[in-house]
């Protein structure tokens, strides 16, 4: 019949750009576009690489008729593989972690799906995690493919080939920057490319939540140490292939609390009916337009429906139990930076033990953050230091290059003090940038000293 498509996988793309209206606060001079991708068929833009990686595995001979595709997901691939996979007679398996909602376990097993749920607070290489669980059921499922979407490269192919003409035409070049969230980095990469190709001005800068590992690998080339956090379908802890550093521009970091309250934003005020990693974006792009302070058109992708986030950030019950929807406890990390008024103290990556040794005894400190430059570089401890002297792997003249740390997170001067507690109860310390520039470090006893501080103020008559 005219007019009608072959199958769904048809209509994957081509999803409509609007303008935002009410969610813009009237300090910023841009002007916001979304272009609207949780409208493709199975809900999320992961349906464009979804259709892409299977095309790809079933070219290179990969994967055959009766074949199973298998991935570890946090459910937006999974949906979109799966619906690609029932179209064309595939079975396939999804390995989630457990933060993920009911609704995309319960999608997922509609498509015809075997889903296995792992923990999500360990380590990526434990082998209880869902990027390890993923590969050995691959291994064991006869005929099975795992299509690795961080390291895929047709994962990035697709946005380059799809998602960046759409935008480029929709816009009709008149683009300035464009935004979106970093998962495994393929639409952030391939839109970028594309973007480019046409307009190298064009700043691209990805969105990454506070616990994932891209914000430090992007502003600063290092791989810190990830932490938990909620959002879903967003950040990673595991470096991907398919993130290109050399297609974006900038990054810029949300928590969990900016991204369901935007998120709600969306649907009540602008009529957008999109899940946590949407909300993420807008605001992560609002962050980045009031900084840049100019007038211009920034496009910002939406990746997931809220319709399979309606048992979480849309859930009032959800949101009052993980302490999104009441106020947040009073304070930033620039507050306690300015209480704690002590000079920072830094290393350089060529220092040997001998001067680090005495930095610390001088100043009365355990670590120093190690910055050349303006490039952070990671931290130097006592315990390593120790360490190594000890063992006899290094003597004082040594330098401390070889033993240097990453067992920190990063975070901003606006990151709540409620937020720094979670942080720091999964790593050493945190340390605190503004962009490329190094403000501070602050661990345990600064956040109890900043705290005690706090009481005793509301307690004093």
């Amino acid at each position: 019949m005219h007019g009608a498509t072959e199958t769904i996988l048809d209509a994957v793309g081509n999803t409509p750009l609007v303008k935002l209206q009410r969610v813009v606060p009237g300090d910023v001079r841009a002007e916001l576009y979304v272009k609207c991708d949780f409208l493709n068929p199975a809900g999320s833009s992961k349906d464009r690489a979804a259709l892409a990686m299977i095309r790809a595995a079933e070219e290179d001979g990969r994967l055959k008729p009766g074949g199973t595709v298998v991935e570890a997901t946090s459910g937006n691939a999974g949906a979109g593989l799966a619906m690609v996979a029932a179209v064309k007679g595939y079975r396939s398996v999804f390995v989630l972690p457990d933060k993920v909602s009911h609704e995309k376990i319960a999608a997922l097993r509609a498509w015809g799906a075997r889903v296995v749920v792992c923990p999500s607070a360990v380590d990526p290489h434990d082998p209880r995690s869902h990027h390890s669980v993923a590969r050995k059921l691959a291994d064991e499922t006869p005929h099975a493919v795992l299509l690795d979407q961080g390291n895929n490269p047709a994962n990035a192919d697709a946005h380059l080939h799809t998602t960046g003409p759409e935008i480029w035409r929709q816009t009709a070049g008149e683009i300035d920057a464009f935004v979106a969230g970093i998962g495994t980095g393929g639409t952030l990469s391939g839109v970028g490319r594309y973007l480019k190709s046409q307009k190298p001005g064009v700043q691209v800068v990805g969105v990454d939540p506070v616990g994932s590992i891209h914000y430090d690998r992007v502003k600063h080339g290092l791989v810190s140490r990830a932490f938990s956090y909620k959002v879903e379908g967003l950040g990673n802890d595991t470096v991907t292939a398919a993130l290109d550093l050399a297609a974006i521009d900038d990054c810029v970091r949300v928590d969990d609390r900016e991204c369901f309250m935007m998120a709600r934003d969306l649907v009540r005020l602008e009529g957008l009916f999109v899940g946590g990693a949407g909300g993420a974006a807008v605001a992560g792009a609002i962050k980045w337009a009031r900084t840049r302070d100019r007038a211009e058109r920034i496009v910002v992708l939406l990746p997931d429906s809220a319709s399979r986030s309606l048992s979480t950030v849309f859930n009032d019950d959800w949101m009052r139990e993980n302490g999104f929807a009441d106020e947040p406890t009073p304070g930033t990390v620039r507050e306690l930076l300015a209480l704690k008024a002590q000079t920072l103290v830094t290393a350089r990556s060529d220092d040997t033990l001998r001067n680090v040794v005495g930095k610390m005894k001088q100043h009365g400190v355990s670590q120093l953050p190690v910055v050349d430059g303006a490039q952070i570089r990671g931290l130097v401890s006592e315990v390593e230091v120790l360490r190594n002297l000890v063992s006899g792997e290094a003597h004082l003249d040594s330098t401390i290059e070889r033993i240097l740390d990453s067992d920190y997170a990063g975070v901003t001067p606006d990151t709540r003090i409620d937020l720094l507690k979670n942080v720091l109860a999964t790593t050493k310390v945190a340390l605190v940038t503004d962009g490329t520039k190094l403000l501070g470090i602050v661990s345990k006893i600064d956040v109890i000293d900043y705290l005690t501080h706090r009481m005793n103020e509301q307690q004093s008559p």
